[in-house]
């Protein structure tokens, strides 16, 4: 994995909080009001509850899944991580019943930080390739 941090101070508390955000999805480092926009489908997620519910859907109930970042960029009010969605398909998405394949997805998301937490994510997952790595054509 590339890792790239702009400048050579050491970790600010939002490069650390962004760091154990993109390792844990843990929704501690969302701030409640924040939203997260899927660019794909227009899909809007609002508040940090219901942020937590997507993640926790996409990641353990549709698939068994994570994401491994391939290169990010954290400045203290803005974030880029790019990598691949990783996983089975585990259980019902978008109206597709669970095929039991291996997806592998390129994923970049883009971020807005405000007090060391993430504010808005724009979400840009290649779903057609997700589709058709589950045999499913558009």
């Amino acid at each position: 994995m590339e890792e790239t941090i702009l400048g050579t101070k050491p970790q600010s508390k939002t490069q650390q909080n962004l760091l154990a955000y993109f390792d844990t999805h843990d929704i501690s480092y969302i701030a409640e009001d924040a939203i997260f926009k899927n660019m794909a489908t227009g899909e809007a997620y609002n508040g940090r509850a219901e942020i937590g519910g997507m993640l926790h859907y996409i990641y353990h109930v549709a698939f068994d899944a994570k994401a491994e970042m391939t290169s990010y960029i954290i400045t203290e009010d803005k974030a880029m991580v790019e990598g691949n969605f990783k996983g089975k398909h585990i259980g019902e998405m978008g109206g597709i019943a669970a095929t039991g394949k291996e997806v592998n997805v390129p994923i970049c998301v883009t971020y807005i930080l405000k007090d060391a937490l993430i504010q808005e994510a724009h979400i840009y997952m290649m779903t057609d390739v997700m589709m058709k790595q589950l045999g499913v054509n558009m």
